[in-house]
């Protein structure tokens, strides 16, 4: 059904968003404790969204908006799953009987032939056996935020009182083992442990047994928490290979914690080589998945290195539904699901142009580059440099997306063509 009636139609409609008139398929990350946490970490984007959770009951979803917000997801998504996402802020503290109310409108509100899942982010200092019991009964996906050994993990995440995590989170993760729950870690890299790639990957690996790993690059610009992505002034950008384009420089564009461009490069590097040599086949590593996956001419399993964004929406404790989880600003709210129908908001005509503008926005120096279909500017929101001829654009982690796919691609190729020679059920995990 094309919801937006115009003649002739165009690429922004809704049928061509989905690239076919086939089933509707998106993603809806829900925030039901807005940006409510018990931690206090440093490199936060979310925390300075309480602006978002004012008068009674700020943030936390009611169960008014809970059910709605269930109800039009399950009837939105007409494909045969509907993954729902439950992320903060720390959804934790809205407590084990909000959750058990998530699965009892689920139950309620199913489709027949339809699967459900559901998956759980956490910085897992909450957890306990009755948690995982829960967990485990319901069949849930738990994302573990942890950041390398001790050291590492301690320098930024910590509790409002600026005390260290890593005990509960370790205890956690162990917890989680105890009860068979299957659980991904997710590490933010960062200033302080991009230079440690090796420390970091042996201690996932070795002392937490992670086999379904994620980096998360943290880029900030260093006025994130007033100016929403793409409104920045462009002229005011630097340069790529300016001085200002690093963090650390007093007029840096990003945050002092940001990853060096150089360091992300080299991480993934370092990490893709003890990957390839130790752990292929056993292990999935979110960046590394996906590029193979890509070179076996699958779609991207990563929305930052997809032609186009936007089927992955974010709503808040409130109800509010905003083009993506790292845009929740006042000029990325597409409405409210007391007023309007998630799936319409998904497949809006302004939510078509915000994901086709990931790649019709991106500078001719990346049109020119060779690792265009490996990378599609990765997310927009990193688009904070101008190009070294001046055209702004240009993703803030270039040189070292440029340094990781010219030192892992030959390999990357040579896995995906043994890969094609293989039958198809064993491709699910490269």
């Amino acid at each position: 059904m094309n919801l937006i009636p115009q003649q002739p139609p165009d690429k922004y409609d809704a049928p061509s968003l989905l690239g076919d008139r086939g089933p509707k398929r998106f993603h809806a990350m829900a925030k039901p404790a807005s940006s409510t946490c018990n931690l206090d970490c440093t490199y936060c984007y979310y925390l300075s969204k309480e602006h978002l959770s004012q008068g009674p009951g700020a943030g936390r979803m009611s169960d008014e908006t809970l059910e709605l917000f269930i109800q039009q997801y399950i009837e939105g998504v007409t494909g045969g799953e509907v993954v729902f996402s439950w992320q903060g802020g720390e959804p934790t503290l809205m407590g084990l009987e909000f959750f058990r109310k998530v699965v009892a409108f689920e139950k309620k509100h199913a489709k027949p032939g339809q699967r459900i899942e559901n998956d759980l982010q956490t910085n897992g200092t909450l957890l306990n056996e009755e948690w995982c019991a829960f967990l485990k009964e319901h069949r849930f996906l738990v994302g573990l935020s942890i950041d390398g050994p001790r050291e590492i993990h301690d320098h930024y995440r910590v509790t409002k009182g600026k005390q260290p995590t890593f005990d509960k989170v370790f205890a956690a993760a162990k917890m989680l083992q105890r009860h068979g729950i299957p659980f991904n870690t997710l590490t933010c890299v960062h200033r302080f442990n991009g230079r440690r790639p090796v420390d970091v990957y042996r201690f996932l690996r070795q002392e937490i047994n992670s086999t379904y790993i994620q980096f998360i690059p943290i880029v900030e610009h260093r006025q994130f928490e007033r100016i929403a992505p793409q409104t920045w002034n462009n002229a005011g950008l630097p340069k790529d290979g300016d001085p200002e384009a690093k963090p650390g420089h007093p007029n840096s564009i990003v945050t002092e914690w940001s990853v060096d461009p150089d360091d992300w490069g080299y991480f993934l590097c370092r990490v893709f080589d003890r990957w390839l040599s130790q752990d292929i086949g056993k292990v999935m590593v979110n960046h590394f998945e996906t590029l193979v996956a890509q070179h076996l001419g699958l779609p991207s399993q990563m929305c930052v290195y997809s032609e186009v964004c936007g089927k992955g929406v974010a709503v808040e404790h409130d109800g509010g539904v905003y083009a993506c989880d790292h845009y929740v600003y006042p000029e990325y709210r597409l409405g409210h699901l007391k007023t309007g129908k998630l799936d319409q908001m998904v497949f809006s005509r302004g939510q078509a142009k915000f994901g086709y503008a990931k790649s019709e926005s991106l500078p001719q120096y990346c049109h020119r580059c060779a690792f265009l279909p490996d990378c599609w500017g990765e997310c927009p929101k990193n688009r904070l440099l101008r190009t070294p001829d001046g055209e702004p654009g240009l993703n803030y982690l270039c040189r070292g997306f440029k340094t990781f796919f010219a030192h892992a691609l030959p390999e990357v190729e040579r896995i995906a063509a043994e890969l094609r020679k293989q039958p198809l059920r064993s491709k699910a995990r490269m």
